[in-house]
């Protein structure tokens, strides 16, 4: 199992929830088996998401999807994210 990690600022957690929550079904589409949402505790804007995926390649591919800039751009997301992958041991 892989889990992908992005961490990004928004200008405005709600407006960014709200499009994060109707992209659900896009991420059960690419293969997300599980995803969480954290909220720094100093930075309610400051925003950690984890997806699980199957495989590496899985998580790859998503995140390079269109679909997902063009939502991370209509969420509000600020400059560019920090993204990473770990797998579980």
């Amino acid at each position: 199992m892989t889990t992908l990690f992005v961490r990004h600022e928004v200008s405005d957690y709600a407006t960014w929830r709200k499009t994060y929550d109707a992209f659900d079904q896009v991420q059960k589409a690419n293969g997300v088996t599980a995803q969480a949402v954290y909220r720094a505790t100093d930075n309610p804007n400051d925003i950690t998401v984890t997806h699980e995926f199957a495989t590496l390649e899985a998580a790859q591919a998503f995140a390079k999807l269109e679909e997902l800039k063009t939502a991370m751009r209509n969420g509000g997301v600020l400059g560019t994210p920090t993204v990473w992958f770990a797998n579980k041991t």
